[in-house]
């Protein structure tokens, strides 16, 4: 799968930089199949194939830099790949902490 489809390119673009906001939109989602970890997209250079965000399920939740080309070519189980969340929604940063904390909540209620 393309992660990186010239519709997220344009859009990308057209949000522009965002390092300096402290609430910034998080246009793309990128998640192992077959593993905790997640990509949240917040800005892309498209000359050197590298987004910034921020990034879930590994040693430490944090923001920094990935490699669109590497993530592409990673090889997990089963033959599966990195795969794009053809169904994400843009969403700002805050307000998917706020969802996340909503779903680790309701899980130890049960």
């Amino acid at each position: 799968m393309k992660l990186i489809t010239k519709e997220l390119e344009n859009r990308f673009a057209q949000i522009g930089d965002q390092s300096q906001s402290k609430d910034p939109v998080i246009v793309a989602k990128f998640f192992n199949p077959c593993g905790a970890e997640t990509w949240y997209a917040t800005e892309y250079d498209k000359d050197n194939d590298i987004c910034f965000g921020y990034v879930t399920g590994m040693w430490e939740d944090e923001f920094g830099s990935f490699s669109i080309k590497e993530l592409e070519e990673l090889k997990l189980p089963f033959g599966l790949h990195i795969e794009r969340d053809r169904f994400f929604k843009e969403i700002r940063f805050n307000e998917l902490i706020k969802e996340q904390n909503k779903d680790k909540n309701a899980d130890l209620e049960h």
